[in-house]
């Protein structure tokens, strides 16, 4: 795949909103891709490139790493109807108690600043990801939260996004060489 380039303006930093984590509500020969994070106001993704440095016997120092571990929490998080990422992540988690399904979602990452804007943008889909919900409750008089952290796995395809007139997205994995 070549290099891409940014679809935002030189000069300009590019907003924080061109950037969203997905979860698949629906199937995985069909997915509906619902957004993570609605009411969420800090999250960010976590590269853990596992880094390890030694020294031989001439002093030379050497450094390798492996592929990232990319981890994000996203917290606060209120329970909210109309979120059918969080609907989804309540039934697996509180009410069935399904670890195994918790621990193997279909996750896709937008970079909506990279490639063509809106119509074949940079994504990546994780078709083994675990999404753990960390607490369910709150302050009184305040929400129902249930903040989660999300572990990207499984394999790794990359490709673009697309938003049709409707708000869906849509993902096209790269073809293979």
């Amino acid at each position: 795949m070549a290099d891409m380039t940014f679809n935002t303006t030189a000069g300009q930093t590019i907003d924080r909103e061109l950037l969203i984590a997905y979860l698949n509500t629906g199937e995985a020969s069909t997915p509906v891709w619902s957004p993570f994070g609605k009411r969420v106001t800090d999250s960010s993704m976590e590269y853990d490139w596992q880094e390890d440095s030694s020294k031989d016997i001439l002093g030379t120092t050497r450094t390798t790493m492996k592929k990232p571990i990319i981890t994000q929490s996203f917290d606060p998080c209120e329970l909210d109807a109309g979120d059918a990422a969080l609907v989804k992540l309540w039934n697996l988690a509180v009410k069935d108690q399904d670890a195994a399904a918790l621990a193997n979602q279909d996750v896709l990452i937008v970079h909506f600043y990279a490639g063509t804007a809106k119509t074949a943008v940079f994504a990546e889909r994780y078709d083994g990801t675990m999404v753990k919900p960390a607490s369910l409750g709150g302050e009184g008089g305040g929400f129902v939260g249930m903040p989660f952290d999300v572990t990207l796995g499984g394999t790794r395809t990359t490709g673009t996004a697309a938003v049709g007139s409707n708000g869906a997205v849509t993902f096209t994995a790269d073809s293979a060489a």
